[in-house]
């Protein structure tokens, strides 16, 4: 059996109609998985999981709207992936929020806690529902997807990074806890990619420039470019690794 064969294994990941998270979720189910696509959306996510299925095969993807900002739509997600594949092997915690570019002085109150609540105890609500099914089978692996910002201050996206950097302790923190039931938590950083979510910060030419000019590959990332880590966090060739973070930035954090 190859290292990184998913057949059988059912996976969700949320913010996957588009980006980052629509890369995964293909290179999932090119794999052998099952996925449910989610996003606010469902007609986006239908568009996601018809184009698995015409590639990959009947069965092999669904759609699921949920709002992360919702802790009911969460619970719902988790109810409805386990109702349509009958288990979850497989989380990975892509969606985000942004809403605020710009020094930590001027972020209002409410858009500082859509941040941290959107990018962080939602991943922790979601993750709720899912890990006790994957505690009770003693195999399972949860993904999050932060970002190299979390390692880095900012005067553009401080209050973003804040909350990538908990993501990091979210993944420590629960692979300490639920590691002696073979549950696995690790997180993905990307550097910049050039996804929707991120347009602000590459569609400018002079931002993009800087941006480049500090990264050893000289340009920025493609969504296909995060999923490898991904393909490789959810399968059996990273059966030792938990509460880790992967980089993919083209090297700007060794820079």
């Amino acid at each position: 059996m190859s290292l990184f064969d998913l057949t059988g294994r059912c996976a969700i990941v949320t913010g996957s109609s588009r980006g980052i998270g629509r890369a995964i979720a293909t290179r999932l189910a090119e794999h052998g998985a099952k996925v449910v696509i989610s996003s606010r959306n469902i007609e986006p996510c239908e568009e996601v999981a018809a184009d698995i299925v015409a590639k990959y095969g009947e069965g092999r993807a669904v759609a699921i709207a949920a709002n992360i900002s919702s802790k009911e739509q969460l619970r719902r997600l988790a109810e409805e992936a386990n109702a349509r594949f009958g288990k979850i092997d497989i989380l990975v915690c892509n969606a985000a929020s942004n809403p605020y570019y710009g020094p930590l002085a001027g972020i209002s109150d409410e858009q500082f806690r859509k941040i941290l609540d959107n990018n962080v105890i939602a991943n922790h609500w979601l993750i709720s529902f899912i890990a006790p099914q994957m505690i009770e089978r003693k195999d399972g692996s949860i993904i999050l997807v932060s970002s190299i910002g979390g390692l880095r201050g900012s005067t553009a996206i401080g209050a973003y990074n804040i909350s990538k950097a908990a993501d990091f302790q979210l993944a420590r923190n629960l692979a300490v806890e639920f590691g002696p039931h073979n549950v696995r938590v690790n997180c993905i950083a990307p550097g910049l990619v050039r996804t929707d979510f991120a347009r602000a910060l590459w569609e400018n030419p002079a931002t993009l420039k800087a941006s480049t000019a500090r990264t050893p590959l000289g340009r920025i990332g493609e969504p296909d470019e995060i999923a490898g880590a991904a393909v490789f966090l959810a399968a059996k060739a990273s059966s030792f690794m938990t509460g880790q973070t992967i980089i993919v930035d083209g090297g700007v954090t060794a820079a």
